[in-house]
């Protein structure tokens, strides 16, 4: 089992690990609506990696990631591409400087894409991850429809996140650690602006625009500890994962 030290928080990870510790992190944050969901990483030389179909987040093992072209044809792996994988292919072809992206149905996330209103941000930790949050209210099918996947993809423009309408939430990042800490930080600001709606508090955020703005600047990739204290949690919780 994996000690950590103050010099090494994580073990060495391969992408491949990478994508399913993140994809077991972020079930446990509630990105948890069984079979659905997806998370590619950009290897840079026209293939992706990806979750497979028929498999929970909570399920997949560094053995199960799949690799494929931009096209969606599996190169490696044996288990079935996601169904919405078009909307990834889209996004990828789009903007080959993403490295990462996820897409799933969190409880007070897709609340707020079914409202196409993008939350205010109440607490600091709401703003952990930097990056720009969009309503994309496109809906015109589910995104294993590539048409539907590309306009959806051309309505994100150069946002690092959106709500999508009717669907769900789409979060992108540098690294699998941006990513992670983009997504819990985007439930967590839908889950308490729902709660201070519900309280009839303020409509906006109290917090300094200032503030806001700074913040909203960061790459994903500042608060280190934070990812690698999820990945110690996953490997507790299943020491043969890396095996």
């Amino acid at each position: 089992m994996f000690t950590p030290t103050p010099g090494q928080l994580m073990p060495e990870l391969s992408p491949r690990q990478e994508l399913a510790l993140l994809a077991r992190a972020l079930w446990r944050e509630g990105y948890d609506d069984h079979l659905a969901g997806h998370i590619t990483a950009n290897l840079g030389d026209g293939t992706l990696l990806c979750n497979p179909w028929l498999l929970t987040w909570a399920e997949v093992r560094p053995e199960h990631v799949l690799r494929i072209t931009l096209e969606g044809d599996v190169v490696e792996g044996e288990w079935p591409v996601p169904l919405g994988i078009p909307l990834h292919l889209a996004l990828h072809r789009l903007r080959p400087d993403v490295g990462w992206a996820a897409h799933s149905h969190p409880r007070f996330g897709t609340v707020w894409a079914d409202l196409a209103e993008v939350p205010p941000i109440h607490d600091q930790s709401s703003a952990l991850g930097g990056g720009r949050l969009v309503v994309v209210d496109e809906y015109s099918g589910p995104v294993n429809d590539p048409e539907a996947a590309s306009r959806a993809m051309n309505a994100m423009g150069d946002a690092t996140a959106a709500l999508l309408a009717g669907h769900g939430v789409f979060v992108l990042g540098g690294s699998a650690r941006s990513v992670h800490q983009r997504a819990v930080a985007l439930e967590q600001r839908c889950r308490t602006a729902w709660h201070v709606r519900a309280a009839a508090g303020p409509v906006r955020s109290v917090l300094p625009d200032a503030f806001l703005e700074r913040m909203a600047g960061s790459d994903g990739e500042g608060f280190i500890g934070f990812f690698e204290a999820a990945v110690r949690t996953e490997l507790a919780a299943d020491p043969t994962l890396l095996d």
